[in-house]
């Protein structure tokens, strides 16, 4: 089965002590370890430590601001998560050792300072027969790295699959839509003039009515049957001239509706994703998740309470994963949401 293991301590040693007797010595499989940005310097020896200690020479993950476990989360202080996946078709890949085989999805961790990260990612996606991709951007408030066999920083980094390693996965919104699907008559990159013909800002204001709402604009994604979409953020709005910004490029023609931050829907739709992901795949070995960094306790409540959502449902599955600055799905870059992906 997979080995997995969680702790905090007061630096990197402490963590890893507590760790390497839960995972053991399995000698072989995948390794993958998150860890927070309180131990960000220390990534070159939490990686020697984790090979040294398993005997497991693969390694792919990175930092974020949070990581999490089966039934936790770790935020403000050093954590570090980790779990050896019993899988042996797969091949570590980064912008230093590109993928040289056929692969069928792949696990990514990306770094957010890129120019382009939205298009890396549909890049890498075209490289996978089945154009899937799962994971997430690090997240730090310092530098941020990622690991993939060696410690490094930008681009795109992770484990491509082949086919004999199957997984079940979903995508999960944390928002609810407040407002109809509006056209983009006329709009330039990210400012958007008119929605359906009339002033931007003057739909806008119509929408909310007054009320304060943590509002989002949902772009949907195209040709999805299951309603699927990108939030984005609201940058700002220009009262003299009707335009509002907003933080994706549009085109004229296309389609957006407004949404807000909702908790409980971001509760029954985790619960909703979960239980799918039973059906399809039950009694799962292990699970991978990626949440945004505004998901956990800002949405949920309470520290934990997203982990133990799925754990109503999956169980005591192992399970690892951090908080995202943008999570990767399929073959595009969302926000707002979580990835949810098990190993059957």
């Amino acid at each position: 089965m997979f080995a997995f293991a969680h702790a905090a301590g007061a630096d990197w040693r402490q963590c890893m002590q507590a760790c390497l007797p839960r995972l053991g010595r399995p000698g072989a499989g995948l390794g993958f370890a998150y860890f927070t940005d309180a131990l960000v310097d220390d990534a070159p020896r939490i990686l020697d430590a984790l090979r040294a200690g398993t005997g497991v020479d693969d390694w792919i993950g990175t930092v974020g601001t949070g990581v999490l476990a089966t039934g936790i989360e770790y935020q403000a202080e050093p954590a570090l998560v980790a779990m050896v996946a019993e899988v042996n078709d797969y091949a570590v890949f980064s912008g230093r050792a590109p993928i040289k085989r056929p692969a069928h999805w792949a696990v990514v961790h990306a770094d957010p300072a890129e120019a382009d990260v939205a298009g890396l990612v549909a890049d890498m996606a075209a490289k996978v027969s089945t154009g899937y991709l799962v994971g997430g951007l690090s997240s730090s408030r310092s530098r941020t790295v990622q690991l993939a066999n060696e410690v490094l920083s930008g681009g795109l980094s992770g484990a491509a699959f082949g086919e004999a390693v199957s997984v079940a996965t979903r995508l999960t919104q944390g928002c609810v839509p407040i407002s109809p699907r509006l056209r983009v008559t006329e709009a330039e990159d990210n400012i958007i003039a008119t929605l359906d013909g009339r002033p931007a800002l003057e739909v806008l204001q119509e929408v909310l009515a007054g009320r304060r709402l943590d509002l989002l604009v949902g772009l949907p994604v195209p040709r999805s049957d299951t309603g699927d979409y990108t939030a984005r953020n609201l940058l700002g709005a220009d009262p003299k001239t009707g335009l509002i910004a907003i933080g994706d490029t549009v085109e004229t023609g296309a389609e957006l509706f407004f949404c807000k931050r909702d908790s409980e829907a971001a509760r029954q739709d985790l619960g909703r994703i979960a239980g799918e992901l039973r059906a399809q795949a039950p009694g799962p070995r292990g699970a991978l998740y990626f949440s945004c960094v505004a998901r956990g306790e800002h949405m949920f409540g309470d520290r934990g309470a997203e982990l133990r959502v799925v754990g109503e449902t999956l169980g005591d599955v192992p399970l690892v994963g951090f908080f995202c600055n943008g999570e990767i799905s399929s073959d595009r870059l969302y926000g707002y949401t979580g990835v949810l992906t098990v190993f059957p």
